[in-house]
This record gives C-alpha cells, structure tokens and sequence, in this order.
C-alpha cells in the first residue's frame, strides 16, 4: 500500500501489500493515481520505470481534453471508460452527497466498472486513474480489491488514504474555484476534497445486501466465474 513519487502527479500508490484471508495483494501489479497531465521529465522517467503496460482513464471527454496524460514514447494500452452517464460537474449542480454520487456510480454505470475490473485482467502491471484518484478510482478500486477477496477493512482503509494524499494548496484552491459558481453547495467540500470510510464501507454494504457481495455483483453485470478466478490469481499471492 506504499505511495509513489511520481514528480507531477497525486496520490499515486501501489495496491498491494493489502490484507486478504491468509493472503496479501501482490506488489507492482495495480496501481492508482490522479491524472498524469503534469508529469514533469523526472515524473515520466519515474512513471516508465513502473513497467506499467495499460492506464484505464476514467474520466470523461472535456476532463481528458482540458488535461491530457503525459507519457514517454513507449507502447502502452490506454482504455478510456468514462464511469459517470452525466459530467463529474453536474454532481456539484445537483448539489449531492458523496454517497448518492456512489450509489448512482455502481447503479448506473455497472457494465463499465465491469470493464474496468477485465482492463485490470488484460494487462499488468496495470494504472486505473481519474483527475484526482478519489471517486471513480477509489470505488472501482475498492470493488476490484473486495470481489478479490482482500479484507473489508483493508478495502476500506486503502479507500480512505486520499484524503490525507491530496495536497491542501489544491484543496483550497480547487474549493474556492467551485464556490464562485455554487455559493450556497453543501456538500462541496466533500465531493471536492474528502474520502471518507463510512463512505465506501457503506456502499460495500449496499452491495453485499443488493447482490449478496461486491463479486457478485460483477457477476451479475457479466463477469464470468472463470473472469473472477482469474481476478483473484493475479491481486492475490
């Protein structure tokens, strides 16, 4: 669960180290950041040293044209899968909680957070990223991590860890950028800045009570057994 200096780039770390049974997620296999639009020179040196050979960009079309990633001249397989049906701006419109943006996440989206997880089947090692490597990564991430098997509160914590990665200068700027248009938001702070546990442990919930676990609901969005097998021999040593 280490976090990378990649020069340019946030939150970026190393899933594996996590607890899962009598067993640990493997390291150098899945990793996870914010965008890759400003990777300095060190950062793209440091960033091709990973070895990565697929990035899944979750964002959408105007988030990847206003900041497009930065790599060096190698091959490398980037899958785009925009994971919400609107914009990531129209959750600050409406003004939602972070958990109503997650529940419309894994509700609306499901058959693209299943292509995600068999991105992460495909190639490895492998980067999922967002613009901040908060939402769209941390629950994608943490229902890979989870139908894998790891540890609920491993999960969890991992999920948790943003919050403290995500340098204050942006916090305040990024939170002052998005009041001048929404004045009177609510829920800015959080959707902007924070990533808390009972966020994800509640949505884990949900899951186990809708589906019966997070596995089965890739399952029943498509997943093969035979997919989720594999899932578990590549996260899991």
């Amino acid at each position: 669960m280490s976090t990378l200096d990649i020069s340019g780039a946030i939150n970026f770390r190393d899933t594996g180290g996590l607890s899962a049974g009598a067993g640990r997620t493997r390291e150098g296999v899945l990793y996870r950041s914010g965008n890759l639009a400003r990777l300095d020179e060190d950062g793209i040196r440091a960033f091709s040293g990973l070895g990565i050979r697929r990035v899944i960009d979750l964002r959408d079309d105007a988030e990847v044209a206003g900041a497009p990633s930065r790599f060096d001249d190698r091959e490398l397989v980037v899958q785009r899968v925009p994971l919400f049906l609107g914009s990531v701006a129209s959750f600050f419109v409406e003004d939602v909680p972070l958990t109503e943006m997650y529940r419309r996440l894994v509700d609306d989206s499901a058959g693209r957070v299943v292509e995600v997880v068999r991105g992460v089947l495909a190639d490895q090692p492998v980067l999922v990223h967002c613009t901040v490597g908060k939402d769209r990564t941390g629950v994608t991430v943490a229902i890979t991590l989870a139908a894998a098997g790891v540890d609920r509160d491993a999960v969890i914590a991992d999920y948790a860890r943003t919050e403290a990665l995500l340098p204050q200068s942006r916090n305040r700027d990024v939170v002052a950028r998005i009041r001048q248009f929404h004045p009177d938001s609510v829920n800015l702070e959080e959707l902007a800045t924070k990533s808390p546990a009972a966020a994800i442990a509640g949505l884990l919930q949900s899951l186990d009570e809708t589906y019966g676990s997070p596995r089965d609901y890739l399952r029943a969005h498509g997943m093969s057994d035979d997919e989720l097998v594999a899932l578990d021999e590549v996260l899991i040593d």
